[in-house]
């Protein structure tokens, strides 16, 4: 079964952080649209700091239940949660208007309690891998249930770092903000496991408002 195209999707500090720092969202969303994206990808933690930032969770009402009627352009949202960090939560997601509906990426090891959590509101999901989700395995799922030819990460350094270990990312676009967070940095591309480099074709550069600038690199492989 063959996979998507994967496009890694960050705003970052001109010394690698994505973490404390003040994302212009018109820039951010606005250059990821040109990608036409089938699947927005989302690891759990990213999506809950997600739900913190922009006023938390709201209570749930009936429509929360049944799937939301949208456009098919409008992308589905895939959420990377195999210990059910999000259980309660996802009807933030639901409501967005730039997301189509949610699917669920799970493991064996999830809790029965989430997946009932899951079903009872209508949520797809899929099951790959034991401890932890089968990346490769999901991606290749999505590509063949829902048609996910091009699938944008938006995540933080744990599901970037363990795409790049995989060897499953075919892009990477960043978004280069003008400052630097200094000591201390969390930066996007710490948690790759790799012995070797990865080496990489530069496809875009271009300069942005508000002395951002726009990288885009090609994922060489051998």
């Amino acid at each position: 079964m063959a996979g998507p195209k994967i496009i890694m999707h960050n705003s970052i500090s001109l010394d690698g952080s994505f973490k404390d720092i003040e994302v212009d969202m018109g820039i951010h969303y606005g250059t990821s649209a040109s990608f036409g994206e089938d699947v927005h990808l989302v690891g759990a933690n990213t999506a809950k700091t997600g739900i913190e930032m922009f006023g938390g969770v709201p209570p749930e009402e009936d429509t929360d239940f049944r799937k939301p009627e949208r456009e098919s352009t409008v992308p589905l949202w895939a959420l990377v949660d195999s210990k059910g960090i999000l259980k309660g939560s996802l009807h933030v997601f639901r409501r967005f208007e730039l997301c189509r509906d949610v699917v669920m990426l799970v493991s064996g090891s999830t809790p029965e309690d989430y997946l009932e959590y899951l079903k009872e509101r209508d949520y797809d999901f899929i099951v790959a891998g034991e401890e932890h989700v089968d990346l490769k395995e999901a991606l290749e799922v999505l590509n063949k249930k829902y048609k996910a030819g091009t699938v944008l990460v938006d995540s933080g350094s744990s599901l970037n770092g363990a795409l790049l270990e995989e060897d499953l990312v075919d892009e990477i676009s960043l978004i280069m903000m003008p400052l630097l967070t200094g000591k201390g940095t969390d930066t996007l591309f710490a948690n790759i496991g790799k012995n070797e480099p990865i080496e990489l074709e530069l496809l875009k550069c271009e300069k942005l408002e508000r002395d951002h600038v726009w990288l885009v690199y090609k994922v060489k492989r051998s």
